[in-house]
């Protein structure tokens, strides 16, 4: 059995208790848009995929030096959390996060920012709630409708150390954030946002998290902009 316990937003992330695979992560949070909780519940399942217990918390000073040995796999996010995040902390430009293992290992990275999705032409938007239509509520494409611009959080880097890659644990955070911000009420957030690096392999594990692209403008550059509705 596997047990996932959630804090507060105004604490996000904090210290936050996870075993779960992908499966398991998006029945609660299917469950949550059904019943649109205060806060998260305890849950528990069983899981068919490798279960790893880990904790995820705001970045110590102490993580930040730990990044020096992280090894996701892909040669920007590892500069990126290597020599750039602390700064980027400091400055708040963005919050980092880690998932960790009992024994202090940092497992995955991600950061935070705020953000806004911005459909610039009649086109796109058409084609923007046209996609919504499978995901929500006609009350709600109708509001959507209305809107100039959409209230977002963005996970701006997200990378999984290569021994832990494949076991649900991108996953689990991604389902994590949209679950935390799906309750969030002190602040509006309807869409999680990301710029994934245009890579096949990348592109295919945003898709199957249920992330649109926004736009074809951007098929031959290093990002591409894309969306999961909250």
């Amino acid at each position: 059995m596997s047990t996932i316990s959630v804090i507060s937003l105004r604490s996000i992330l904090r210290t936050i208790s996870v075993r779960r695979s992908v499966s398991a992560f998006r029945s609660i949070w299917l469950a949550l848009k059904q019943t649109q909780k205060e806060s998260l519940p305890t849950a528990a399942a069983k899981t068919p995929s490798l279960e790893i217990d880990f904790q995820i918390r705001l970045m110590t000073e102490a993580d930040f030096h730990r990044l020096s040995a992280f090894n996701c796999g892909v040669e920007e996010l590892n500069h990126f959390f290597r020599h750039e995040v602390k700064e980027c902390v400091s400055r708040h430009y963005l919050a980092a996060y880690c998932a960790y293992l009992p024994s202090g290992e940092i497992i995955a990275a991600f950061t935070l920012m705020n953000d806004a999705l911005m459909i610039p032409s009649n086109t796109e938007k058409a084609e923007f709630i046209d996609d919504l239509k499978y995901e929500t509520t006609e009350d709600c494409i109708n509001f959507f409708n209305r809107q100039t611009s959409y209230p977002a959080i963005n996970i701006g880097h997200l990378g999984v150390s290569k021994p832990y890659q494949k076991k649900g644990i991108g996953t689990a955070i991604i389902d994590l954030v949209s679950v935390t911000f799906a309750n969030y009420k002190q602040a509006g957030c309807q869409f999680v946002t990301v710029d994934a690096i245009n890579q096949n392999n990348t592109l295919l594990f945003y898709v199957s998290n249920l992330f649109h692209f926004q736009t074809i403008r951007d098929s031959y550059s290093s990002t591409r902009r894309m969306y999961r509705i909250i």
